[in-house]
């Protein structure tokens, strides 16, 4: 199989898409394509797939082992892909805060592989942000202070029994 340069365009702000691959028919030179873009971008954003639940789980298993979400249900019968979905009683967004998906755990997961499949005919937007480049911006005073900060994250405010 010939290995192939994956077309990656930087986006404005931050991440980067991929264009012109198939998510569910990668070599092993794309998996490390894309691996080294998710590092270098924060982000990868893909249009026009269509994954069935089994494909889902072998691309993410294909990047790194899969930390199951433990305060989503699981899709039936796939107990390996979380289901992030809102109900028609819901007047908020899920995760609707900036946050890190994971960061609670002792160990994060190297990211999360998100596929929407019901899509409102506007809004329903997920955003991002560079914290690299938020911390470029910050003047070397500043930089020098946020250095030695540490931070204890917890789920509790959000999930837990008042979250």
């Amino acid at each position: 199989m010939l290995d192939t340069a994956l077309r990656i365009t930087p986006a404005t702000g931050c991440g980067a898409h991929v264009a012109d691959v198939d998510l569910a028919r990668l070599t092993d030179s794309e998996v490390g394509q894309l691996r080294q873009a998710l590092f270098d971008h924060g982000v990868l954003f893909f249009r026009g797939q269509t994954l069935t639940p089994e494909q889902h789980i072998a691309l993410a298993e294909r990047i790194a082992p899969i930390d199951v979400n433990r305060f989503f249900p699981a899709a039936p019968g796939y107990p390996m892909i979380a289901k992030v979905e809102k109900s028609k009683e819901q007047t908020t967004n899920i995760g609707g805060g900036w946050h890190t998906d994971h960061s609670y755990d002792v160990e994060p997961a190297m990211g999360s592989v998100l596929v929407a499949r019901d899509l409102p005919p506007s809004g329903g937007d997920t955003l991002f942000a560079d914290m690299y480049a938020a911390f470029d911006t910050l003047d070397e005073d500043l930089k020098a202070l946020v250095r030695g900060l540490r931070a204890v994250h917890g789920s509790d405010h959000v999930f837990g029994e008042k979250g």
